[in-house]
């Protein structure tokens, strides 16, 4: 049972959705890393709820607290403690579900689980959980871009059948939070918007695709066994609420290629170090990276809880039907881009500490 994450750069996140608050704590950043709390905002304020009619109306200002580890604007090396408090959580909204399993959602496995669950909109398994994990990310992005210029951003790709032309080496943080939806594709983002808008005024949902490119990744940052780093990558977003696939690079698309067409070929760089012409690989070969940019995807599905009519049981197994109520998004996708560049940040700044563990001799 935890909720921990990571090796030498690690989190352990704690709250639940209707609480009295959620969190973070960080351990192994390294000390006098210059963090104040607007930089951690900055990344909060693009996760929060309320940001438009396409996320969940819930009106959180989600305004984090440094309750340790950092004093006077650097760190300590010692845990970093981060609160967020829960200001409009409405509890009593959750009353007609306490004794329902709500479809697809994960009331019964909790259940099955623990044998208790706080049915106060999800507990642990509502997406607010992802505030402590979206905090940690932004000390990590800081570090990597501190050590090496890193750059990690993300951005909706599609919406169920609707999908963007957007080119991984070239899209800017500007383009992505052009519009509500975080699509750069300006064209395709409108009609992202209309069919997210259209499901939730027939109290339905919608899932797609999140995009993620992570620049001036150092090559050797991953292992060549069980924690290759497209592995531990899987691992992170996968763990994200609604996340069902990952991709990387080619992907399954690279199935119906032969070696020929899919490999990399390798060409001199004007740093001296060997480039690629191809980026099939994305960014990550053996398990460990090779200097490219590292592109990944992450599937989402359509947000479970919707008010429309649907069967389920109760908590006693008696057949009923159930059309929820509550504060919900109609699509995390637009949401969920923040929360895929913190999970990708603390992983690429896990693995960056454990090759310097590493390299403590000479080359």
């Amino acid at each position: 049972m935890t909720s921990r994450f990571g090796q030498n750069f690690a989190i352990a996140t704690f709250g639940e959705s209707h609480g009295g608050g959620v969190g973070v704590v960080v351990d192994g950043c390294p000390p006098r890393l210059p963090i104040d709390a607007a930089e951690i905002q900055r990344d909060l304020d693009r996760r929060r709820p309320g940001q438009s009619k396409l996320t969940t109306p819930r009106q959180e200002e989600d305004r984090v607290e440094i309750l340790s580890g950092v004093f006077e604007g650097v760190t300590l090396g010692t845990p970093i403690g981060l609160l967020v408090r829960n200001k409009d959580a409405r509890p009593s909204a959750y009353e007609h579900m306490k004794d329902v399993y709500r479809p697809s959602h994960a009331d019964y496995t909790t259940d099955a689980k623990y044998g208790a669950r706080n049915w106060q909109g999800g507990g642990r398994a509502s997406a607010r959980e992802t505030i402590g994990r979206v905090a940690a990310g932004a000390i990590a992005r800081k570090l990597l871009a501190t050590l090496g210029g890193v750059e990690v951003l993300s951005w909706v790709s599609r919406v169920q059948d609707v999908e963007a032309k957007v080119d991984p080496g070239t899209v800017t943080l500007e383009a992505v939070e052009a519009n509500p939806v975080r699509c750069p594709d300006a064209a395709a983002a409108e009609e992202m918007a209309a069919q997210i808008d259209a499901a939730r005024v027939r109290g339905d949902s919608l899932g797609g695709v999140v995009e993620c490119v992570a620049r001036r990744v150092p090559p050797g940052l991953g292992e060549p066994v069980f924690d290759k780093l497209e592995a531990d990558l899987a691992h992170a977003l996968m763990s994200l609420p609604a996340s069902k696939g990952f991709e990387i690079g080619s992907g399954f698309a690279g199935t119906h290629l032969s070696g020929i067409q899919h490999n990399d070929p390798f060409v001199p760089g004007p740093d001296g170090r060997p480039r690629t012409s191809a980026n099939r690989s994305g960014g990550i070969q053996g398990g460990i990276s090779n200097g490219e940019d590292i592109v990944l995807r992450v599937a989402f599905k359509p947000t479970a809880t919707i008010s429309q009519a649907q069967d389920t049981v109760t908590t006693t197994g008696v057949a009923t039907t159930l059309a929820a109520q509550g504060r919900h998004d109609p699509c995390v996708l637009p949401r969920a881009v923040p929360m895929v560049e913190a999970m990708v940040c603390l992983v690429l700044a896990d693995h960056w500490l454990r090759q310097a563990a590493l390299d403590v001799l000479p080359r």
